[in-house]
């Protein structure tokens, strides 16, 4: 399951410069990171005239917009989904998902403070706080880091929640040769092997899985 941490602060805190530059500390360690602005007043991707917003204004539920290097997909929801629920339904291929805002999500959060802007930290433990990133000292039981240490937030992301990721491992042999794999191909299979082991009866957990197939 893809882990998931919250970065949130009160207004003018700095959440999306913070996110600028832990982006590129975690994506220069190989890891792919995903992430999620929460917008509560509605917004608009798809510029009035253009066609996706024609297809959108006809009626069409779901719009993906393709092209050589992006893809995009506008759909319509009832609702304000759950970080859990835009994970699952929306999200592949990655090994972090960074979001912006959801403070009133579950997931695990880190809580951006300034001094000269807040008196008191939005979050506490119970809210599922796990670090502060600020110009002052809390003394609450959770790390603390500066506002330019982006580095030791990435190191604390990577121990916590990506290190043992890292160290899954799959590993394909065709007539003894080991063959290379793309990181998409890496994890589909590794993900439809353990779905389908972790289906049968005795095998939930298992450590180590070996398949040989032999023509």
């Amino acid at each position: 399951m893809i882990p998931i941490i919250s970065i949130v602060g009160k207004s003018d805190s700095g959440k999306t410069t913070f996110i600028e530059k832990l982006l590129p500390e975690l994506t220069r360690r190989g890891y792919r990171i995903a992430t999620v602005k929460h917008d509560v007043h509605g917004f608009e991707v798809d510029r009035e005239g253009k066609d996706s917003w024609r297809h959108k204004q006809a009626g069409a539920h779901t719009v993906i917009i393709s092209s050589p290097t992006k893809a995009a997909l506008i759909r319509n929801v009832d609702r304000d989904m759950t970080l859990d629920e835009i994970r699952d339904k929306l999200i592949r291929e990655v090994d972090l998902i960074l979001s912006e805002g959801f403070k009133k999500d579950v997931q695990p959060k880190i809580e951006i403070f300034r001094k000269a802007r807040h008196k008191e930290l939005l979050c506490t433990e119970e809210d599922h706080l796990i670090a502060v990133v600020s110009d002052r000292e809390f003394d609450v039981g959770i790390p603390c880091f500066s506002l330019d240490d982006s580095k030791g937030v990435a190191d604390f992301i990577e121990k916590k929640y990506l290190k043992s990721k890292k160290e899954e491992e799959i590993i394909l042999k065709v007539d003894g040769r080991i063959v290379p794999l793309k990181p998409f191909i890496r994890d589909f299979l590794m993900g439809s092997i353990k779905g389908m082991v972790n289906s049968l009866k005795g095998c939930e957990k298992p450590n180590k899985i070996e398949i040989r197939i032999e023509d």
